[in-house]
């Protein structure tokens, strides 16, 4: 099964008949991350834009700090099925890791914090986020459909989720999509880390909830603000409020809710939504 979708077939039920057909689904496979030779991770994600990948997890795992601190990074292909490149290898220039690769063995598709010790070890790691930028809440209102225009894969299953990165006039940086949340955010920053564009980046958007583990992916790489079509959840909220990142959630239907820092998103002049800012 090579790609990011594949055909099965179904049968359909529906007003009271049954025809088979066929249905496009999301591929899931593992994705294996060898740094400097140490395997360091499993993660379940949909193949494309694994190097990707990989370069966001380095960052947002605090491997490295930026793009000059990876040697290379490539696949290692498999030698029973070539076509199959589940495997990926960084040998690194520098890295800021002292503790080896103990905090993750395995991560599955929806969660990017799974074999951390303790939530208190993830908020000493990071550094407060202080910066003048700010964005227009027309901008933010209008990113939901931006992301979802970009989301290839959303549209032919409904099963995968998008991230995108977007300037202060929500101009796109990049948007990557994956099975998994925390996956579709390290492909987002990995790939404007790659490309050297990731100091543009003011907003990301997320199509799913806004865990804490996304909340933690912006602050390491110094996005200023994340917004979600979805809810935030209080461990998340609590995180942005104490290191100064802004949390949008419910984006959708003109309106939104901005949970922490709300100074950072400038009123816009339509009534309505000054009616809401907080």
């Amino acid at each position: 099964m090579i790609g990011d979708t594949h055909q099965v077939d179904i049968v359909r039920y529906g007003r009271g008949s049954a025809r088979s057909t066929e249905d496009t689904v999301v591929v899931e496979e593992p994705l294996a991350l060898r740094v400097d030779g140490k395997d360091v991770v499993v993660t379940m994600r949909t193949p494309g834009d694994d190097l990707d990948l990989a370069a966001g997890f380095l960052l947002t795992e605090g491997w490295i700090r930026t793009v000059e601190d990876i040697g290379t990074l490539a696949y290692c292909p498999d030698e029973d099925d070539p076509d199959r490149r589940n495997l990926v290898e960084a040998r690194l220039v520098r890295s800021y890791r002292t503790s080896g690769p103990d905090r993750y063995s395995w991560a599955n598709s929806s969660c990017g914090l799974c074999g951390k010790s303790t939530i208190d070890g993830i908020r000493q790691e990071l550094e407060v986020l202080e910066t003048g930028v700010s964005v227009r809440a027309e901008v933010v209102l209008m990113l939901p459909d931006r992301l979802r225009l970009r989301q290839r894969n959303f549209s032919r299953t409904g099963g995968i989720h998008g991230a995108g990165l977007f300037d202060p006039e929500g101009e796109e940086i990049v948007v990557r999509e994956d099975i998994g949340r925390h996956n579709a955010v390290d492909k987002a920053i990995g790939a404007a880390l790659r490309q050297g564009t990731k100091g543009r980046a003011a907003i990301l958007m997320v199509s799913g909830r806004l865990g804490f583990e996304i909340a933690q992916k912006a602050l390491v790489a110094r996005i200023p603000v994340v917004a979600s079509v979805s809810a935030p959840s209080s461990l998340a909220l609590e995180l942005a409020e104490e290191l100064g990142l802004t949390a949008v959630g419910f984006v959708r239907d003109g309106s939104m809710n901005v949970y922490t820092h709300p100074d950072r998103v400038k009123a816009t002049s339509n009534p309505a939504l000054e009616g809401k800012q907080h």
